[in-house]
């Protein structure tokens, strides 16, 4: 995974502790897009997150950009590892890093796990556009 200056973006492989999150890690596919499941919960993990309060209740964008697509503020969000990406570490001047043990450094437990972030992506491409599966 590369970070905004394109060095690698260094992960915890132990974070990934899923099968889904592991299958992620191996292929960049996302195993949750189309799971109904997995999407009703990224949607409560996108509202626990105030992430609506940016980008919108339907991700379409607010004060943030639309998630959505065709086209994309950050043009690697069309790719689920590019949104992966986008989120866990964050925007320069733009959005803080959401990523567990990123999101606030005095608490290393707090933030959005990569399965979490996962269904996340998963909500977000079932409002339309891209699925980033392609």
């Amino acid at each position: 995974f590369p970070s905004h200056d394109n060095s690698p973006l260094k992960i915890d492989a132990a974070l990934f502790d899923t099968p889904a999150a592991k299958e992620f890690l191996a292929t960049g596919k996302n195993p949750y897009i189309g799971n109904e499941e997995a999407i009703a919960k990224g949607k409560k993990i996108f509202q626990l997150y105030s992430c609506t309060q940016c980008h919108g209740a339907d991700a379409k964008g607010q004060v943030g950009p639309g998630l959505i697509g065709p086209t994309f503020k950050y043009p690697k969000n069309a790719t689920n590892k590019g949104m992966f990406e986008t989120i866990w570490h964050g925007t320069n001047g733009g959005m803080g890093a959401k990523g567990v043990g990123l999101m606030d450094p005095t608490d290393p437990k707090n933030g959005i796990t990569p399965d979490e972030l996962l269904k996340i992506i998963a909500w977000i491409r079932s409002q339309g556009g891209v699925t980033g599966n392609e």
